[in-house]
């Protein structure tokens, strides 16, 4: 090779390395911008992540800020109106504030609330009264004895049946209990209705008696001891059975003379009640049960017993149904007709009684509602002396108006029409205006 020749391979070599040289540099370098975006682009996610998590970080601050705000709020609020025992658990004040204006018929014997249409007439009445209104305290304590919830209550009125005491009503107790609730067993101690007559009708205008007393209504109050067991036998029936040592009242239970009358009795009382819930507004209610006594007048002993078959239905969204039918002797003490036995020169012996109540119901809306309800008791002829009342029946409707979510207005028109054996029927009517404030 001649020097020119290798020269002239030298000129285009070296220039072909060095080219080579920098294109392996250069794809080093691009390796790196594309590893630098890369790593500029995981950067860039991570501080956008950090930015949205630093935002929900802010909202949530000020959520928490706005929901300790309520949160102190209803703390002053419940400091305010809360009633705490000395125990420290709470107890809720319950009740009604009742206002009456009525206006009675001449038959009714001086009473706000008859109950009978006096044989002889008297003056026709009209007055206000806010005696039948109602206080209670309501108490759910926060320990359980022996796997159960304890709770109870005591309820109380000024009413004493009579407007000649009006100015100066006396309080009354009505109802209080203490009660053990386990998962599927209930024990109550107490003063309560009676497991024969555990249902009311829907009224105002009677609260210091139980609506429909006297015609089918055997509401009494009364000292008891009562155990309850519930049995689930479908996902929507239940079945609950209850039975109770009850005290009873004897001491206006007929025309003792010089008989001495045993003022408290032990009675047994026993409820069957089978329940379906067919929905959220739909359910079926059908219960049976009795009562077993007995009254002690002098040296006899009388027999008391009754039977009851009571329910509720509503079938339809509009119609309620509800009542009780009973069948028994020396009824009483359950605030019936004071006639449960008779003393006549052979002895002593019990009035037999039969009756109920029944009451149809449809709550247009939620605010208005229209009750319709009818009662009898009517004792055997036989039993009883020409002086004494036959039968009792009384009818009533009432429309009751939710004017607020606890202020409600009731009209009420009532009749009593009472058969005495001698003397034939007796009519008295009543018209009520109620406003009661629900607390």
């Amino acid at each position: 090779m001649s020097a020119r020749t290798f020269g002239m391979l030298c000129l285009i070599v070296l220039p072909m390395g060095r080219f080579a040289a920098h294109a392996q540099n250069l794809n080093v370098l691009v390796e790196r911008l594309d590893k630098l975006e890369r790593d500029n682009n995981s950067l860039r996610q991570e501080i956008e992540k950090l930015r949205a998590e630093l935002g929900a970080m802010k909202q949530q601050s000020a959520t928490d800020s706005e929901a300790q705000e309520i949160v102190a709020r209803r703390v002053d609020e419940h400091a305010q109106t809360k009633v705490e025992a000395s125990q420290r658990f709470p107890i809720k004040l319950r009740g009604m504030a009742l206002m009456n204006f009525y206006r009675n018929g001449a038959h009714a014997n001086g009473q706000d609330t008859p109950t009978v249409a006096s044989r002889n007439p008297g003056r026709a009445t009209a007055a206000v009264t806010f005696r039948q209104t109602v206080i209670g305290l309501e108490f759910r304590g926060p320990q359980t004895l022996f796997g159960a919830q304890v709770s109870g209550s005591v309820f109380g009125d000024f009413y004493d049946g009579s407007t000649e005491t009006a100015q100066y009503p006396s309080a009354r107790l009505r109802t209080a209990e203490i009660q053990f609730d386990w998962h599927n067993r209930s024990l109550m101690i107490g003063q309560e209705k009676a497991l024969v007559a555990l249902r009311d009708p829907n009224s105002l205008s009677y609260s210091g008696v139980s609506p429909l007393t006297s015609a089918g209504n055997l509401w009494r109050w009364q000292p008891q001891i009562r155990l309850e067991q519930r049995f689930a036998l479908a996902p929507a029936t239940k079945l609950r059975g209850q039975l109770a040592v009850v005290q009873t009242a004897e001491e206006s239970g007929g025309n003792p003379g010089t008989l001495a009358v045993e003022r408290r009795r032990p009675a047994l009382e026993g409820r069957l009640e089978l329940a379906h819930q067919f929905d959220g507004d739909r359910r079926m209610e059908l219960a049976t049960a009795f009562h077993a006594s007995e009254s002690h007048i002098g040296g006899f002993s009388i027999p008391s017993r009754a039977w009851t078959i009571d329910w509720f239905a509503n079938p339809f969204r509009l119609l309620e149904l509800s009542g009780i039918i009973f069948t028994g002797e020396n009824l009483h003490h359950f605030g019936s007709f004071r006639q449960g036995w008779v003393v006549t020169p052979q002895g002593v012996h019990g009035v037999h009684s039969r009756g109920g109540w029944a009451q149809v119901s449809v709550p247009f809306t939620q605010r208005v509602s229209l009750n319709l309800m009818a009662g009898t008791m009517d004792d055997r002829d036989r039993d009883l002396l020409s002086t004494m009342i036959g039968s009792n029946r009384t009818g009533a409707a009432n429309v009751m108006f939710r004017i607020a979510p606890n202020v409600l207005l009731s009209i009420e028109a009532m009749q009593i029409r009472t058969n005495y054996l001698t003397g034939g029927t007796v009519r008295n009517p009543r018209y009520d205006l109620s406003l009661a404030y629900q607390f």
